[in-house]
């Protein structure tokens, strides 16, 4: 089973949303789609489940176009949260797996075992409303995967979660991945895609700025990450041609540089003024390449 973009486009009126997106994703693979606020990233969710029609192009899952009736084969993870207020926890949980064709008994074994997995086993006779964020938050990623689905679309998961329960959600993501789900998420965190992805997609004004295997682009990518660990001010290696950045903290700093070649030089700069505890070249962060290629972007 593959995920296949095809040149997908949309324009609601004279505004691109997506302008000529391509990729596929295989089966069981996690894939990243990123971009700032406005970049395209909801509206290719919304085509690739079939809530609008393209412009141009196509979307298909398993070689046929998701709708209504394949719901059961699809897990949807939406930015906007859609919970029922008032609504229990289990009383909301059955209302939705119904819909994807679930037995009652079924689900109420699932839902037990996710509270038990999320440490959260009290909160399923609570209602909605009495749960904080980050809960609830929980409780929607639940109705997203219970059903077991086949593909699962996550549009910001990780949003407003602390720390503890962004590494529980991520240890979730990652066994639902082993066990054959094909998954395409969406974050503003990059730590979190750099430890989930293989392969990302990173959008600009709804198009594809940057493409392929995260492992190769970080490799490939010209500048690099100098971290050095020294007892002296090292602002001087601002007027080094080449040279970035130069972000200072308490033990050294960290400094782009535009490529690999550059290290050489600060290396015999920084040698020579003093005791360097540590002198690393490292590949970018993800964090890096995005706001070289995203940053300054707005919303649509």
């Amino acid at each position: 089973m593959t995920l296949v973009i095809n040149n997908l486009k949309k324009r609601f009126d004279e505004h691109r949303a997506v302008d000529g997106i391509t990729l596929t994703v295989g089966k069981g693979e996690i894939f990243g789609m990123l971009g700032a606020n406005g970049a395209g990233k909801t509206t290719s969710f919304r085509m690739i489940l079939g809530l609008i029609d393209p412009t141009e192009g196509f979307v298909t899952w398993d070689a046929e176009r998701l709708s209504y009736k394949r719901t059961k084969l699809v897990g949807y993870l939406p930015e906007e949260r859609g919970l029922f207020p008032k609504l229990t926890v289990k009383e909301q949980l059955i209302y939705l797996m119904r819909l994807k064709g679930m037995k009652k008994p079924d689900i109420i074994r699932e839902i037990r075992h996710w509270l038990q997995r999320f440490q959260v086993p009290e909160y399923e006779n609570k209602r909605i409303e009495e749960l904080s964020k980050g809960n609830q938050q929980k409780i929607q990623f639940m109705a997203a995967v219970i059903h077991k689905p086949d593909l699962l679309i996550l549009d910001e998961p990780f949003s407003g979660l602390d720390p503890v329960n962004a590494d529980m959600l991520k240890e979730a993501v990652l066994d639902i991945q082993r066990e054959g789900t094909t998954i395409v998420f969406s974050s503003h965190q990059m730590n979190n895609v750099e430890e989930l992805c293989e392969d990302i997609i990173m959008l600009k004004h709804g198009k594809a700025v940057l493409q392929g295997n995260l492992r190769d682009i970080k490799r490939s990518y010209g500048m690099k990450t100098i971290t050095i660990k020294a007892d002296y001010e090292l602002d001087f290696l601002k007027n080094i041609k080449g040279v970035l950045n130069v972000d200072k903290n308490k033990d050294g700093a960290a400094i782009n540089v535009e490529s690999e070649s550059i290290a050489e030089e600060i290396f015999k700069e920084v040698a020579n003024s003093g005791f360097v505890r540590k002198f690393e070249v490292e590949e970018p962060s993800l964090h890096d390449i995005f706001i070289d290629h995203a940053g300054g972007d707005s919303d649509e």
